[in-house]
């Protein structure tokens, strides 16, 4: 299915629809999803890139275990709001679900949602709130960025 925007999505979700969010990164995904009333967003895991067919595999499983009918992807503007090349992959990411993910992956809309700063703010949290160690975060971060950047993308359609 083809990028949607916020006002197409929350017209095409049944009331009570779970949302997977993906910070998509070069050697890693990290994966976050919605309670069904799309109130709470909770990070799940952290993917290991081992390339494009297992990685749409993976998560097409991950969709649907949770029962998921949307994916949210973080798209990392530049400060100034301007594209980089990090958008242009994470644009190419989306294009390779529609075209070549498992249909359980293809047939769900994609949002894409700004996500500027979200790594730097959930490991700014996780230093002050938590006092968590650099190895602690490492496998955690991704995880947390993206239910940061879904907690965005819930504000966005309520």
């Amino acid at each position: 299915m083809p990028i949607v925007d916020f006002p197409d999505l929350k017209a095409s979700l049944a009331a009570s629809s779970r949302l997977m969010a993906l910070d998509v990164g070069t050697r890693t995904i990290g994966v976050a999803t919605s309670d069904a009333l799309r109130t709470l967003a909770t990070p799940l895991l952290v993917l290991r890139r081992a390339g494009l067919a297992t990685d749409l595999a993976s998560l097409a499983d991950l969709a649907r275990k949770q029962e998921a009918k949307a994916l949210v992807l973080g798209l990392p503007l530049n400060m100034d709001g301007s594209e980089g090349p990090r958008c242009q992959s994470v644009r190419q990411f989306a294009a390779n679900i529609a075209a070549r993910g498992p249909p359980a992956l293809a047939a769900l809309p994609i949002v894409l949602q700004d996500e500027r700063l979200s790594t730097a703010a959930v490991t700014r949290g996780m230093i002050e709130d938590y006092d968590m160690s650099r190895a602690k975060r490492a496998g955690r971060v991704d995880a947390a960025a993206a239910a940061w950047i879904l907690e965005s993308a819930l504000a966005r359609l309520r």
